[in-house]
């Protein structure tokens, strides 16, 4: 019992009763969670019983929950005119009784982005995701925007990323999303990216580069260099660079690269074991379209190990990640073989 109180868990009349400085809290998504304003400290297990809850239900007529500057939820009483940080619907929440995975891994093909985020208030952190207007940035960029996160959309196209802000605006009115300009078939591009966004003075926690193309017909960016490699891999590289101090001084922070399985199937070395540069950006006549996605993602890979062990010790972690086989997106759009392709792979496949 002394140890107990020298917690400041001591006996109470109920379990469920919260002991002195704790507050019953509940993010965005309705799970609950735990603060400790005598240790300044949150948790989403119950600090008596080590229970996890959630809310059921909606909230009650009148009511709307809103995000005040700091990133925390409190609730609008539009009825009584009240506000408050206590969530209403808190007197009717509902045990979570996870049933714990048979095998390591967690997650499976099935699982979508909303649901590996369940539980998770983001809140504070900031993400650019380049490629986010579609495919599988945009359904990152949403669910790190509907779990808090202050999220840029790093795109192409100003209008199709504008038209990804407004679709993630539309399922919550309060997100915070923005999209900015961002070709990797340019450096220059990369470098006024970086520039618009550190004129912001804001933090970055997470950079996903997403971005790619797939089947590309052979051809040379503005840098004179083969534009499936300097796309897929070489802009990200010089992006990741520019930002690096950023990252750093944001740490804990992370860069997350989508690489492929198909990285297996190519090789960057010559017939004597050495490094070959050639076939990093081929000439016309040497191109082949698939060699070259493979190509661009064995750098990824490579790129992020290294960038790993680099920033690892700063606070700064890489990984890189295969998304899946054949993910009917619109990656394949540039040869309607691989339209087709995809397009009877698309029943056996991984969904948005």
């Amino acid at each position: 019992m002394a140890a107990l109180k020298y917690a400041g868990l001591e006996d109470t009349d109920s379990e469920e009763e919260l002991p002195p400085g704790w507050e019953e809290r509940t993010t965005k998504d309705g799970w609950v969670y735990y603060a400790n304003h005598l240790e300044e400290k949150t948790q989403w297990e119950h600090p008596k019983s080590g229970k996890r809850k959630r809310v059921a239900g909606d909230l009650p007529y009148g009511w709307e929950q809103e995000t005040d500057e700091n990133g925390q939820v409190y609730f609008v009483d539009h009825i009584n005119k009240r506000t408050t940080y206590l969530d209403p619907r808190l007197a009717f929440t509902v045990e979570d009784n996870p049933v714990k995975p048979t095998t390591r891994q967690k997650y499976d093909g099935n699982s979508t982005a909303m649901e590996i985020l369940q539980g998770r208030d983001l809140s504070g952190k900031v993400a650019i995701i380049t490629g986010a207007n579609s495919g599988i940035g945009f359904e990152t960029a949403k669910s790190l925007a509907l779990h808090g996160a202050c999220v840029i959309l790093a795109c192409r196209s100003p209008a199709r990323g504008n038209a990804a802000v407004q679709r993630i605006l539309e399922e919550w009115h309060k997100a915070k999303v923005e999209a900015m300009t961002l070709d990797l078939a340019s450096l220059q591009s990369v470098q006024h990216f970086a520039e618009a966004f550190k004129s912001k003075n804001l933090p970055l926690h997470i950079l996903i580069c997403n971005a790619a193309v797939f089947g590309a017909p052979w051809s040379l960016t503005e840098d004179g260099l083969e534009s499936t490699f300097q796309v897929n891999h070489l802009g990200h590289f010089y992006l990741v660079q520019l930002l690096e101090d950023v990252l750093r001084q944001s740490s804990p922070a992370r860069v997350v690269v989508v690489s492929s399985e198909s990285h297996r199937f190519t090789e960057i070395k010559d017939s004597s074991g050495k490094l070959d540069f050639s076939l990093l950006s081929p000439s016309k006549k040497e191109y082949w379209a698939m060699l070259a996605y493979n190509r661009s993602k064995l750098c990824n890979i490579l790129f992020s190990n290294e960038l790993n062990r680099r920033l690892s010790p700063h606070g700064v972690t890489s990984n890189s990640v295969h998304p899946g086989n054949m993910i009917y997106s619109s990656i394949h759009r540039s040869w309607w073989l691989y339209t087709l392709l995809f397009t009877l792979a698309r029943p056996f496949t991984k969904s948005m």
